[in-house]
């Protein structure tokens, strides 16, 4: 199969237009023009547009609890039932305004964050019009979504910046709790309004709320108990981010003018402004976005200007390791680890997710992933990654959110790009990342920029690939066997399941030792000519051989054939793929 990609790229001059609409009296479904479709290597199985309710307003983020995706969008969220992944269905719709409304799960619980000025206690529609008000809500929803049908709102957890993405963060040694870390992107609320909100630096005032976050504690056995316990100082003593003299001032006025949309005015990052003395311009006062990885003990914080690098060993009380910084990036959005832990991504939302930053014109470094080795505790640059095809001025078109696809031995990732589609990048050899798929839509609007869409969040769960898309509702893909991806590889990916899903939560791929996982090492050891074409030939009947007979005869053949590749990974230029082939076999010989 080629692997070479198409020429010319049909993304570029993809025709817009939207998908679906309501009639103004929502009783039926209007066939707008469609946009023009590209995709290679992977394929659309399904697109669904929002319930009325959502109709128009921004999609955000999303969670997976069994067979259910759970959707946000800036005024509530929805469940969708993915037991049937090609024809999804909606199970379940919450009207909650408050923006952005990311969500997660854990255990029978969702955690919604909300930021805007506009969200209220009671989650009404009416908006909050007092600048001071005990009734505005912004921080934490937690529901008891036992009954995923008929979720019951418990608890409000008020915080001084909201919400504007959250994490939940699981501690190994403290199971009568979970834990959640709040980053905030809007500034710090009025004392008058929540008690303890302070705009100051704590050398200022040691309750200044400047260069932390905020840490909940939610009981399990009474989360409507759930309260904040911490404020750790994570962004301390940080510099000013260095800055590309080629960006203009164009940034700052997209990220302004996409707070102002959300309802939440304020700063992500630069100098650390408020009340009190006037103080020299320090790093960024907030994150944008954490993600957690337990099994490996640490955190990325994508924190405006800089890359973090943390510890949370101790949950309660997340420590800085490193802080990276890149004059080509400008805004550092969120991040992903690799499986083993020794790598990192984070990506570049430059201009707020709002603006156009794939145009022939933009650099390849701008608004894209910067990949890093982790070594001895520190974040080592290696190289950048972004989506390729040139888009229009019309689509907003930026590094977003994405998730690892669990192909075995393998770093793929999918990831979303705003109207720029979604790409599928193996970053296994971090200093040459490639694209390997992709899928976009041509822009929603031609005559006007402010026209935002495309995929917030794409994200790999049990199987299929799943989308958030802004304006266009929520879309299933599937990934095809390719060049660079074979059956064997894509039915071994199928073999991680999990019961529910916060990529911001990151899980540990594991795979479980089957004949389908043996074969995709084989095909790897092909695809890098790690093995001689006929010894690929003879693998794969051996396995197939073993796998046809039962109990001693199997283990037997299972248990001579490790021992061969054992003796060949040495001479090898793929000794580890052997090696971890090797392992394979044993475990299935084991059984």
């Amino acid at each position: 199969m080629s692997t070479t990609p198409p020429s010319p790229d049909p993304r570029v001059g993809l025709r817009a237009g939207i998908m679906t609409t309501y009639s103004k009296d929502s009783t039926k479904r209007i066939m707008a023009k469609p946009a023009a479709e590209a995709s290679w290597n992977m394929r659309l199985l399904a697109n669904r547009p929002p319930a009325e309710p959502f109709v128009g307003v921004t999609h955000s983020d999303l969670a997976f609890r069994g067979h259910y995706v759970i959707q946000g969008n800036y005024d509530g969220y929805q469940v969708w039932d993915i037991a049937n992944p090609r024809s999804p269905t909606l199970y379940d719709e919450y009207v909650c305004r408050g923006s952005q409304s990311d969500v997660s799960v854990y255990q029978n619980l969702i955690f919604v964050s909300g930021e805007s000025v506009s969200g209220r206690l009671d989650c009404g529609t009416q908006g909050v019009p007092d600048s001071v008000s005990k009734e505005r809500f912004r921080g934490i929803r937690i529901f008891d979504a036992t009954d995923l049908k008929h979720p019951k709102y418990i608890a409000s957890v008020q915080t001084c910046r909201g919400s504007h993405t959250h994490t939940v963060v699981e501690d190994p040694k403290d199971k009568a709790n979970v834990y959640v870390y709040i980053s905030g992107s809007s500034g710090v609320r009025p004392e008058s309004e929540l008690a303890g909100c302070i705009d100051l630096a704590p050398d200022v005032d040691p309750r200044g709320e400047q260069f932390r976050i905020e840490v909940i504690q939610v009981p399990l056995a009474h989360p409507e108990q759930a309260k904040v316990i911490a404020k750790p100082g994570i962004l301390a003593a940080l510099a000013v981010a260095p800055r590309n003299v080629g960006r203009t001032a164009s940034d700052s006025a997209d990220r302004a003018a996409q707070m102002a949309a959300r309802g939440g005015a304020g700063r992500a990052g630069g100098p650390a402004a408020g009340r009190g003395p006037a103080r020299a311009p320090t790093g960024p006062v907030q994150c944008h976005d954490i993600t957690v990885y337990p099994a490996v003990g640490l955190a990325g914080g994508a924190c405006g200007g800089y890359g973090l690098l943390l510890d949370i060993s101790d949950v309660k009380n997340p420590k800085r390791l490193f802080a990276a910084a890149d004059s080509n990036m400008s805004f550092w959005h969120s991040a992903t680890f690799s499986n083993d832990g020794k790598k990192v991504l984070f990506s570049d939302e430059w201009g707020g997710g709002s603006a156009p930053r794939c145009r022939s014109t933009d650099k390849y470094e701008w608004g894209a992933d910067a990949l890093f080795t982790i070594e001895n505790g520190k974040e080592v640059f290696k190289s950048y990654y972004k989506m390729p095809a040139a888009q229009t001025s019309m689509e907003n078109c930026v590094a977003h959110n994405g998730s690892l696809v669990p192909i075995p031995g393998r770093d793929v990732m999918i990831q979303a790009w705003y109207q720029g589609g979604v790409s599928l990048m193996d970053w296994t050899d971090v200093s040459h990342p490639k694209e390997i798929a992709f899928f976009d839509r041509g822009p929603i609007d031609t005559v006007s920029a402010g026209a935002n869409g495309g995929s917030w969040s794409i994200y790999w769960y049990n199987g299929f690939m799943y989308s958030s898309e802004i304006g266009r509702g929520l879309d299933v893909f599937e990934l095809l066997p390719s060049g660079f991806i074979t059956q064997h590889e894509l039915d071994a990916a199928k073999t991680v399941r999990y019961d529910y899903l916060n990529v911001q939560g990151q899980q540990k791929m594991v795979w479980p030792a089957t004949f389908v996982l043996a074969r995709a090492y084989v095909d790897q050891l092909q695809r890098s000519n790690g093995l001689a074409s006929a010894r690929v030939t003879s693998l794969m009947s051996e396995i197939d051989a073993a796998e046809k007979v039962n109990g001693g005869a199997r283990k037997t053949a299972l248990t001579s054939l490790a021992t061969k590749l054992d003796g060949e990974a040495g001479s090898s230029s793929s000794a580890a793929k052997i090696r971890m082939l090797s392992a394979t076999i044993k475990e299935l010989a084991a059984m």
